[in-house]
């Protein structure tokens, strides 16, 4: 019984390839309580890798979170196998803007202590008492009220490309640190602002809404099923789209096209771009802004030294990594300091104030 992968990427890009046929990508979460963790993993790799699925999943004792890729002829035997798991059934798929036949290579459903990363203790707290949930109509009429604070949810390098008009985005690296920041700076208006927030998919606001109620906060919203849900509504609506530049995926796609506003720059010549890259340097691997111009001169690479490391024969970058780990560079995404044009670091609330605060 095979419970992992045995086919490398490129094996894996090669078959998707010569079978030619369209695949979906698509992102799903749940808060519930799983017992046997293990067991659940095993069933739903099981199960999914007979229907040619591939992503990353992470399950936990607190859920499930997975953004996947399925071949669009197997989504209704997924959606069917999703619907025999009583927690799953009919839960919100968010279906990608854009599709990638490549966007995963391999599937990986691993167990983690937490289906996100938050550094919270949730015994502390009730993870089901949840900010109200609101639709795309709704979420366009709570932003455009000057009583709202509308929060980005996602880190820095994710809301530098697009994020919504007047939203405060902290210049944060995780969730965890994104939490306390906003409890401090909102602390005076825990009765008489709506907090309003937002993310991908929907998954970090889910545990931020709880978080918030449980620090005080009356008036807590979300918008339901992320900035994903949010575009296919607006379009099958007709509603106005109030979101600017490209949402950040978390794929082999790096991003989504939600608006034809270009707002970020590239790290390199300070010229309008928001196509994420990761240096070509695998010791460096930085993932950092680079315009078309830059990646042709810089061969797709963050610095002069990564380039002349890049070009050399693989053996020899494999020796010249061999020891030495992972560059403390790759941690910063695009906050390295030999990027003459990275965002600055400011205080996250300071663009809001005038208008809300």
């Amino acid at each position: 019984m095979q419970l992992y992968n045995n086919l490398s990427a490129k094996e894996r890009a090669e078959l998707i390839e010569q079978a030619g046929k369209e695949r979906l990508t698509i992102s799903f979460y749940k808060y519930a309580k799983i017992g046997n963790t293990e067991i659940f993993r095993n069933h739903l790799f099981l199960a999914w890798d007979a229907l040619d699925v591939l992503g990353r999943i992470y399950v936990a004792n607190e859920g499930i979170n997975a953004q996947l890729s399925v071949p669009a002829e197997n989504f209704e035997p997924f959606k069917n196998h999703l619907d025999t798991i009583s927690f799953l059934e009919n839960v919100r798929l968010n279906i990608a803007v854009e599709h990638d036949n490549f966007a995963f290579l391999k599937l990986k459903v691993k167990v983690r202590n937490k289906i996100v990363a938050d550094g919270l203790n949730d015994a502390s707290f009730d993870v089901t008492n949840k900010g109200i949930h609101v639709n795309a109509e709704k979420f366009n009429e709570l932003i455009e009220d000057p009583n709202t604070v509308l929060v980005d949810m996602r880190n820095h390098y994710e809301s530098e490309i697009g994020h919504f008009k007047n939203a405060v985005t902290p210049d944060v690296d995780t969730f965890r640190e994104s939490l306390d920041l906003i409890e401090e700076d909102l602390r005076e208006h825990k009765d008489d602002k709506k907090l309003v927030m937002y993310c991908t998919g929907g998954i970090r606001c889910e545990k931020a809404s709880a978080y918030y109620k449980h620090k005080g906060f009356k008036n807590v919203f979300q918008l339901e099923g992320g900035i994903i849900n949010y575009v296919r509504q607006i379009e099958a609506e007709g509603l106005e789209n109030k979101f600017l530049g490209k949402n950040f995926v978390f794929d082999q796609r790096r991003s989504e096209r939600i608006s034809d506003d270009v707002i970020a720059n590239c790290h390199q010549c300070g010229e309008p771009a928001d196509l994420h890259t990761n240096c070509a340097n695998e010791a460096c691997h930085l993932l950092f802004i680079q315009c078309d111009s830059c990646k042709e001169k810089m061969e797709n690479c963050c610095s002069t030294n990564c380039m002349e490391i890049s070009k050399l024969p693989y053996e020899e970058q494999k020796a010249l990594r061999k020891g030495q780990g992972n560059s403390n560079d790759i941690f910063k995404k695009g906050r390295a300091d030999h990027l003459p044009y990275k965002k600055d670091l400011r205080n996250i609330f300071e663009t809001m104030k005038p208008n809300n605060i």
